[in-house]
């Protein structure tokens, strides 16, 4: 009973100050550990001072020149160490359960408007292990390496990791052109990037999705006359609300044209264009993880496609 107590104690130290801890005794330097953490540093250096009153110990010597381990911080180091990976592995083990997938969507489409998506994850009957996380396909891509996700739904495959992720191809989702009415292309039935070169384009930053980004660059490049960009706004909403008013234009993934207001419409691109601005979905997965639930979800998701 003793060791039971001792276990469920209120005085033990919590896994995000072992974290800061080994995050500082890795870089010796506050800043880069914080950045490391992606946190800033006085809740890191709060982190720290809570575990050394906490241990009753000095665990780091401090100057304005340097940031070296003390015995003790060397002493706890390997065990800190041992007790993140055996949580990691702890984690890991957690998810060998056959029925639960723990599934991310990008936010760019709505896989509700995408027929063939949307029946075959219902088929998954994952309940509510299918999380709709409000983020990019590069963060899915970052939560699916950390073990965070087993398997995102991506526009287009990552930059970077790719030998660590497995990919499936999925479908292909047709961009359109968000434009106002009052502008001569609203009157054609497919429209060329070069008929609507007069307004700036709503664009997004390269990191939220480097490969979609740069393929679409591809093309811009061989356009008669260079677009004029404009960062397009957190909320989409807005930004149609700037192109009804005639700020603008802007590229949609076709799930994502749901939205009517006056000012505002939908057209296709010209063939030439649409042929080479889309959107390829993937389904990713860390390449060593095969468990069967998750290779029946691969399955399932990619059933029709070539």
């Amino acid at each position: 009973m003793a060791t039971a107590a001792h276990l469920i104690s209120s005085n033990l130290p919590s896994v995000k100050q072992l974290q800061c801890f080994l995050a500082v005794a890795y870089e010796l330097n506050f800043r880069r550990a914080a950045e490391r953490l992606n946190m800033t540093q006085p809740p890191l250096t709060r982190h720290i001072q809570s575990l050394e009153a906490l241990l009753h110990q000095r665990l780091f010597s401090r100057s304005t020149h340097a940031v070296i381990l003390t015995e003790d911080g060397r002493a706890l180091l390997a065990r800190a160490e041992k007790i993140l990976a055996d949580l990691d592995a702890l984690s890991v083990d957690s998810l060998s359960r056959p029925h639960r997938l723990r599934i991310g969507l990008t936010r760019t489409l709505d896989f509700t408007r995408i027929p063939p998506v949307a029946a075959r994850l219902a088929q998954l009957d994952a309940g509510d292990e299918i999380d709709s996380p409000d983020l990019t396909s590069a963060r899915l891509l970052q939560c699916l390496a950390q073990n965070r996700l087993d398997l995102v739904l991506t526009g287009e495959k990552g930059a970077s990791e790719q030998e660590n992720v497995r990919y499936r191809w999925i479908c292909r989702e047709p961009l359109l052109v968000a434009l106002p009415t009052t502008h001569p292309a609203s009157r054609q039935q497919q429209v060329s990037l070069d008929a609507v070169n007069d307004l700036p384009l709503f664009w997004f930053a390269r990191r939220a999705n480097p490969a979609f980004f740069d393929k679409c660059e591809q093309v811009f490049a061989k356009l008669k006359r260079p677009l004029k960009k404009v960062n397009e706004p957190d909320d989409s909403l807005t930004m149609l609300a700037y192109i009804a008013r005639g700020k603008g234009f802007a590229l949609l993934p076709q799930s994502k044209c749901a939205f009517n207001q006056e000012g505002l419409c939908y057209r296709p691109l010209r063939d030439d264009h649409a042929q080479q601005l889309h959107i390829d979905v993937y389904a990713a997965t860390r390449h060593n993880d095969a468990r069967p639930a998750l290779m029946q979800a691969l399955e399932k998701l990619s059933n029709g496609a070539p």
